[in-house]
């Protein structure tokens, strides 16, 4: 497949997002990260006390598939009160990597489901924390309530390679569900 897509990375605050576009974006990425203020911290669900910054607008990133195919990533702020902000980025976005937490499942919910509202075709992909109990993929598909054919995929948001290959199953996932529609 050759040409350009624009693909979102979505989750919760603090899933990896950011760190993942940074880890494959063969440009330097775009990142909006601003210290985490006490206003915000009345707003948002706390994650780990280490984490300092959030992303506010968007995080933006470039990557080539096989030397032909263009992903322009646009990541998105993890908080609920920036969901405005997730209408405007899934406008002409092709489908969407959504990043969860094992240790904090629960908090994918609101990603997926704003995925599934927007109508935008997705794969999750799981990201592996250092401090995170392993899952079966049973497990994994029946508590975030996951249609049998939506990719899973376990990935360390840190490795280049792992992180490919997450994108990699997406647009894999992609390609299928545009050939189906045909």
């Amino acid at each position: 497949m050759a040409g350009a897509a624009k693909i979102l990375v979505v989750g919760p605050m603090g899933v990896g997002k950011t760190t993942l576009i940074g880890t494959v974006s063969e440009i330097k990425p775009l990142s909006t990260e601003a210290t985490m203020s006490q206003a915000g911290a009345r707003l948002d669900t706390k994650v780990r006390p280490s984490k300092t910054t959030t992303t506010v607008a968007l995080d933006f990133g470039r990557i080539t598939l096989g030397g032909e195919l263009v992903l322009y990533l646009f990541g998105t702020p993890g908080q609920q009160r920036f969901l405005p902000a997730w209408k405007d980025l899934a406008r002409g976005a092709l489908g969407a990597l959504a990043l969860v937490d094992t240790r904090d499942l629960e908090a994918s919910f609101d990603a997926i489901g704003h995925l599934e509202d927007l109508d935008v075709p997705f794969s999750v992909a799981v990201n592996a924390f250092p401090d995170s109990k392993p899952h079966s993929e049973d497990d994994l598909r029946s508590a975030l309530d996951l249609l049998p054919h939506t990719p899973l995929v376990i990935c360390d948001a840190r490795e280049h390679q792992s992180s490919v290959q997450a994108l990699i199953s997406l647009v894999s996932h992609l390609i299928e569900t545009l050939t189906e529609a045909s």
